[in-house]
């Protein structure tokens, strides 16, 4: 009997110049190339997957700072998965084994339970689905809320996109975002919503412009769109690159230029640029802390989340 990838069951998409690999594993984005040319930083199907590199996050993105939150009166203590911050990281579904529920050449629909505990006491079934078209890779994200109380929700995607040679420094970002969630410098924790001519040489790429050696790892809002979609563009000097666009389901994005701790020469590190598309800020259990709309999705029991989704697609 054939050992199963450490990554997963493998998903094989194609359409068109389009290839797609998704791992069962956090129903993760493993690789997405057109033409033969990487958009993501993909990572090996036997290997376990860096950090939550291409992962569906899920039943929150980004951060609860110090694993803390608050329903109805009753306080809860998610497990501090990001520990040397000492907050709890991208949810509960990254780690779970995805079942496909449908399947065909070109798009795949998985599913998974995350089961009630005593730090997140509801039953909820995640679905996605990544679909390949020539008009490049949809995912789409949903829950059902099968207890008997309504069910905090948030969702978002985790790739690292790639524009083509060399590093995110290279790249040139059209990023149409006014606002930026200001942080705090050693755990990231959430302090205010600004403008982000508050640093323009860091945060303002409203304007097309090469990003340089800045460091980012922040959510951003006040996003503009076309026809009611927001799009981020990543352009290498030869005129290719990626981009990905998203609905109103997600007004958030967390840009990170994947500054890894250990810095230059570590794998993965400055190697893409992490586009985040979240229906919720960073910290969203904790809303009545901010003086923002957090974005946090209640679902009723019984009922489904409304649906997100995003569009990664080649520039070429």
């Amino acid at each position: 009997m054939a050992r199963t990838p450490l990554s997963g069951i493998q998903h094989s998409l194609r359409a068109g110049d389009y290839e797609a690999v998704v791992a069962s594993v956090g129903a993760s984005l493993r690789s997405l190339t057109f033409a033969g040319r990487d958009l993501v930083v993909p990572f090996g199907a036997d290997e376990v997957r860096p950090g939550f590199r291409g992962a569906t996050l899920a039943p929150w993105p980004n951060r609860v700072v110090d694993g803390l939150y608050a329903v109805e009166g009753v306080q809860r203590q998610l497990a501090l998965t990001e520990p040397d911050r000492g907050h709890a990281l991208h949810g509960l579904a990254a780690w779970l084994e995805f079942d496909a529920v449908d399947k065909s050449p070109s798009h795949v629909t998985l599913a998974a339970v995350i089961e009630p505990q005593t730090s997140y006491p509801w039953r909820l079934v995640v679905e996605t689905t990544y679909a390949l078209t020539a008009e490049g890779l949809t995912q789409s994200v949903r829950a059902r809320n099968d207890t008997d109380e309504p069910a905090p929700w948030g969702t978002g995607p985790h790739p690292y996109l790639v524009a083509g040679e060399g590093s995110v420094d290279d790249w040139m970002l059209r990023l149409p975002a006014s606002r930026v969630l200001e942080v705090t410098p050693d755990r990231l924790a959430p302090t205010e919503l600004v403008g982000v001519d508050a640093d323009a040489a860091r945060f303002d790429f409203r304007k097309e412009r090469r990003i340089g050696a800045v460091e980012i790892d922040h959510a951003y809002a006040g996003l503009s769109r076309a026809d009611g979609i927001a799009t981020v563009t990543l352009v290498a000097d030869d005129g290719r690159g990626v981009a990905m666009s998203w609905g109103a389901a997600c007004p958030w994005v967390q840009i990170h230029t994947a500054d890894l701790p250990s810095g230059p020469g570590t794998p993965g590190h400055r190697a893409g640029l992490a586009v985040e598309p979240m229906t919720c800020a960073p910290d969203a259990y904790n809303a009545d802390s901010y003086d923002f709309d957090a974005g946090l999705i209640t679902i009723a029991p019984g009922k489904w989340s409304p649906t997100a989704e995003w569009i990664i697609h080649a520039i070429d």
